[in-house]
């Protein structure tokens, strides 16, 4: 039974989703994190745009690229730490908030840098970043979840996703209107952190 303007949003298991992702599991009364749905490189599971053109990156075990999110492998037979860091520094040791979040997220990475799952680095990263942004976002695994679409009057589905989740014939796409935001929208919340710092929540009130 549909209960009136209930929202749910379907969202891969991601360290640093972007301000759309973002915006969409603030504004659902459900979040469920899809693991297991099959790794796909496409997808944003392991990696964050942190720039208009740029990314940084986790290596998959090339073994477990057919298998479920939950079952992937950081491949640390690489050193994928150095350019991820160095990603961050370059692009951001002159932004506003860059000096404010160095040590905790030097501390944060350390701490979750040998994880053998990506999922568990995934949510450790994502909870803290959360954390940082002074935002509130429950969310469930769809392993260890039930739930039933048709209770939801409105299905949201991860932004820009149709090339690596299978689209739901009812599900909707987040959209973003205000210019101000829209510069941004496709880079990782940890953008939206350095730039913005404790001042986001202005920015995510401009939505409403």
């Amino acid at each position: 039974m549909i209960i009136d303007q209930l929202k749910i949003a379907l969202i891969q298991p991601q360290f640093a989703p972007n301000l759309y992702d973002l915006i969409l599991m603030i504004r659902a009364d459900r979040v469920i994190l899809l693991d297991e749905d099959i790794w796909s490189r496409k997808g944003r599971t392991h990696r964050a745009k942190i720039t208009d053109s740029e990314w940084i990156n986790l290596p998959i075990k090339t073994e477990d690229k057919k298998k479920s999110i939950r079952e992937i492998r950081i491949d640390h037979s690489e050193d994928w730490y150095t350019p991820f860091w160095n990603g961050l520094y370059h692009n951001f040791h002159s932004a506003t908030y860059f000096d404010y979040f160095e040590v905790e997220l030097l501390a944060l990475f350390n701490e979750v840098r040998d994880s053998k799952l990506l999922i568990d680095f995934n949510l450790e990263v994502f909870q803290k970043l959360l954390r940082f942004l002074e935002i509130d976002v429950s969310f469930d695994l769809a392993s260890q979840s039930k739930f039933e679409l048709n209770d939801y009057s409105e299905i949201y589905q991860e932004h820009q996703s149709k090339n690596y989740i299978r689209q739901l014939p009812n599900a909707l796409q987040m959209e973003i209107q205000n210019p101000k935001i829209r510069k941004m929208d496709e880079c990782s919340i940890l953008h939206l952190l350095l730039t913005q710092g404790p001042e986001s929540f202005r920015l995510l009130d401009l939505l409403g």
